[in-house]
């Protein structure tokens, strides 16, 4: 296919930052800094290269949802902000066949200070779109967001729902060639969302071209014709859907041997988890689901650290986020810690599932995907089980009754 008949023709594309390397000194407080400096007046600051992205190749033609995925750190942000001229690639070639519209992160595209009539007139000039067009699509942008009380309101007393449909409306009414859409979605209601997908799929089936990021397996299965999978920064592969949520899948047991060397995790490595055990690898859907976290001491005092821990299903979905900052739950760095987390009061769907444990502080000083993995067994906790697609779909079961009124 040559570029003339792509949408999107990359080569050879990479993104490297440079980035400040791990120290033993890191200094907390801007008075440490400077007696640090005092004392150490010629210490050189030290960097590395962090390769985002990685001598990248592949086409994308006219009319083509495409899914990408990948786990975190992937590059799949990245990969769509240099699609989008918000960042310039270090090196490569990209070549568009048209307009781009974008919605990447919350926060992003508006003026905060304009209202929300005059954003979407702003974000269609900046397309380089003519007053007339957008006039002529403006009153089916202002319906299909549902924010017509407060367009003239500023954005920045919008809340983040209401952001993003309007976000959304604009980007996907103008008529760009190409339409970007980052998980940002997820900000919104269910019923939005639903509207959203039907909106994404009406672009593609007018020839305009959809890339969609998304750890939303069963939403890339439904919107997206083909698919991209990026791993470390590299394309493993672009094909179909199917073929690429298998690839992904099997990735994971990979990531897993990957990630239990400790000097290979991601993080600032200040603090590093040990071990992650489950107290079963088999449980019941409704059993409770215990966790066990080792953290060996550190005598460098780095300040408390919360813990962060998620249940991911088998096809690499968030299924449930236990974060100690709920709880009130911090811990010091300076003492060993074996925690114990307990995630009660949810019935899981029966599958494999893996456990991601994060160590944070002002930043992540540990992120250990893949550190445990548990089955859930496949007998449902209900009177009758008929068949698999009672369930299918569900990230969760629950606990449910139907009563009948009348005779």
């Amino acid at each position: 296919m040559g570029a003339a008949d792509s949408a999107i023709s990359v080569s050879g594309l990479s993104k490297v930052y440079r980035i400040r390397s791990s120290s033993k000194h890191r200094p907390t407080r801007a008075t440490e800094a400077i007696v640090h400096r005092l004392r150490h007046p010629f210490e050189k600051v030290e960097y590395e290269d962090f390769h985002a992205l990685e001598d990248v190749d592949f086409e994308i033609p006219f009319g083509e949802a495409v899914g990408i995925i990948g786990r975190n750190g992937a590059g799949k942000s990245t990969l769509l902000k240099i699609l989008t001229r918000i960042t310039a690639p270090t090196t490569g070639r990209i070549e568009l066949g048209g307009r781009v519209g974008s919605l990447l992160e919350v926060g992003t595209g508006f003026h905060p200070e304009l209202t929300g009539r005059e954003n979407i007139f702003l974000n269609g000039s900046l397309l380089g779109m003519r007053r007339a067009e957008i006039v002529r699509r403006f009153d089916e942008i202002v319906a299909f967001s549902g924010v017509e009380k407060f367009l003239d309101t500023p954005v920045k007393r919008y809340s983040s729902g209401m952001y993003v449909r309007l976000a959304f409306s604009v980007a996907a009414h103008l008529e760009t060639e190409i339409l970007a859409i980052d998980e940002v979605l997820a900000v919104g209601d269910a019923e939005f969302r639903n509207k959203s997908l039907a909106k994404m799929r009406d672009v593609a089936k007018d020839g305009r071209t959809v890339l969609y990021v998304s750890h939303q397996m069963a939403t890339v299965t439904a919107l997206c014709t083909s698919a991209i999978f990026l791993s470390a920064g590299r394309l493993v592969h672009s094909g179909t859907v199917d073929d690429v949520l298998q690839l992904y899948r099997d990735s994971f047991e990979t990531v897993a041997e990957t990630t239990a060397v400790a000097a290979r995790r991601p993080g600032t490595g200040e603090l590093r988890t040990s071990d992650v055990r489950v107290a079963d690898t088999v449980f019941g859907s409704t059993e409770d689901k215990v966790i066990e976290i080792d953290v060996p001491a550190n005598a460098e005092s780095i300040g408390s650290y919360f813990i962060s821990c998620h249940i991911n299903d088998d096809n690499g979905v968030l299924v449930t986020k236990c974060d100690s900052r709920l709880v009130e739950a911090w811990f010091d760095p300076e003492q060993e810690q074996r925690v114990r987390l307990t995630v009660a009061g949810l019935w899981f769907t029966p599958g494999r599932y893996t456990v991601d444990v994060f160590l944070c502080r002002m930043g992540i000083l540990d992120a250990w995907e893949a550190a445990a993995s548990f089955e859930v067994l496949p007998e449902l906790p209900y009177p009758e089980s008929m068949n698999d697609e009672a369930i299918q779909g569900s990230l969760v079961l629950s606990n449910f009754t139907y009563e009948r009124s009348g005779s």
